[in-house]
This record gives C-alpha cells, sequence and structure tokens, in this order.
C-alpha cells in the first residue's frame, strides 16, 4: 500500500524556512531590539529617564495617520499569513500543525481571559519594580494624537501582536523545531528566550518578564495543544495596556508617566 503521508522535509530546506519567516517577522524584530537596547545603555541618560514608544502616530495629518496604521497592521500580519500556508493541511482541521482548530471557542475563550489576569497582574508589578530600579525603559504604549479612531486601532495593534507571537512563535516554531526532532523543553526554552528577545528595548524588565511568560505558554501549549487561548490572553492584556495606558498615566503619573 502506497503512503499517503508527505515525504520528509530536508533539514537544510526546514532551517531556511524557518530563518525567513523570522527574518521577516520577530526574528527582525529580536535584532532591532538588541540593537536598541545596546544604544540605550551607551546613552549617558539611564534608561529610567528614557521613553520607549509603542505605537507611535505616522503622520500630522489625521487621515493619513490611520491609512498608515492600518496599512502597518495589515502588512505585519503578512508573516502569519505565511505560516498558515506553510502548515495548511489538506485534511481538517487544517490548521491543526498550528494548534488551532475552533471547536471549543466557549472554553478557548474563558481559558484565555484567566490567562490574561494571570499574567497581566503579575506583569505589570514587574514593569513597575523596575522602573523603581531603573532597568526597565519607561514605556509609553500609545503615542497616538487623540481622534475618533484611536481606540480602534490601539485594538486592532493589540489583535496584531497578539497573533503574530503565538501563531509564529508557538503554533509554527513548535511545529517545525519538533520536524526538526527538537526536545520539548529545548523548544520552550528557546522560544522563550526569542520572546524576550525582541521585547529587550523596553529594558531588562521586560527582558525576563517575557521570557516567563513564553514559558508558561509553551509549557501550556505542549500540554493542552492550543493556541487560541494564547493568541486570545496576549490580545486581551496588549488591549488593557494600550487602551489603558492613557489613563494610568494621567492618574498615577508617578507610577505610569514618561519622561518627555
Amino acid at each position: 500500500m502506497t503512503s499517503t503521508l508527505p515525504p520528509a522535509v530536508p533539514r537544510g530546506r526546514l532551517w531556511a524556512e524557518i530563518s525567513i519567516v523570522l527574518a521577516l517577522s520577530l526574528g527582525a524584530s529580536a535584532v532591532y531590539s538588541v540593537v536598541s537596547i545596546t544604544e540605550r545603555l551607551t546613552r549617558d541618560v539611564p534608561l529610567s529617564e528614557q521613553t520607549a514608544t509603542i505605537n507611535r502616530s505616522l503622520s500630522v495629518r489625521p487621515n493619513f495617520d490611520l491609512v498608515y496604521q492600518l496599512l502597518g497592521i495589515t502588512f505585519d500580519l503578512a508573516p502569519v499569513a505565511l505560516v498558515i500556508f506553510l502548515l495548511w493541511k489538506t485534511t481538517r482541521p487544517r490548521l491543526g500543525r498550528l494548534g488551532i482548530d475552533f471547536t471549543r471557542p466557549g472554553r478557548d475563550t474563558l481559558n484565555g481571559v484567566a490567562l490574561a489576569l494571570i499574567i497581566g497582574v503579575p506583569g505589570i508589578g514587574l514593569y513597575l519594580v523596575g522602573r523603581s530600579f531603573g532597568f526597565t525603559v519607561p514605556v509609553n504604549a500609545s503615542g497616538l494624537t487623540e481622534y475618533w479612531w484611536v481606540v480602534p486601532v490601539l485594538l486592532f495593534s493589540a489583535l496584531r501582536a497578539g497573533l503574530t507571537e503565538e501563531i509564529i512563535v508557538i503554533g509554527y516554531l513548535y511545529a517545525r523545531l519538533g520536524d526538526l526532532g527538537w526536545g520539548r523543553w529545548h523548544i520552550i526554552i528557546s522560544t522563550a528566550i526569542l520572546r524576550g528577545s525582541y521585547h529587550l528595548y523596553q529594558g531588562v524588565g521586560a527582558f525576563v518578564g517575557n521570557i516567563a511568560m513564553g514559558v508558561l505558554f509553551g509549557w501550556l501549549y505542549t500540554r493542552h495543544g492550543r493556541v487560541l487561548p494564547l493568541v486570545i490572553a496576549h490580545t486581551l492584556i496588549d488591549a488593557v495596556v494600550f487602551v489603558g495606558y492613557r489613563w494610568a498615566a494621567a492618574t498615577y503619573p508617578e507610577l505610569f508617566g514618561v519622561a518627555q
């Protein structure tokens, strides 16, 4: 009987594929982040007096700023589309190799909300501790001017982060590194370090916190094989941070305010 399984992909080709995917997405972000923190650490100004701005304005003209924001979000999701294409299955569930099957949306949503609470509260605490000791860069989570479209764009930006990081770092890399014969904890630790590295521009605190998040997410994924709760949790955390930042900075400027 002839096997219907596809032939094994050569290891060299797998490494080339992984390198291309990362160069188009989070690997490039990690390189820029390492350069960024190196530049910050070699300034005469300490980290605690610098600022990292997320979701910055791209034009002084509101309509064009909106267009640029939406274009940026759309094209940033191209690597997600790429890994979906690469791991798309001819049989159901189509996205099974990425840990996505849409069979338990209710449970996945509840698990995602619970995970967001478990991760989010300690994450804010770690950020504040990092600021107090001076090894975390004050983060301006919304550098956008006040327009009617700012909140929807921030929510889309949070969704972009959740989809990009969890589908690529967890779904795609766990599948491909597994194809290369890596063990469970080798994959968990290496991808957690990658997650921390592309947040390094925010300082050592963000690096350590995101490694811890990566280890937890990876452990959960290897136990349950589901990416959707991780996407939901990540999106919720970023949505709260992005949208709630201005209120927090105005209400508690000594904690959340950033240097101007």
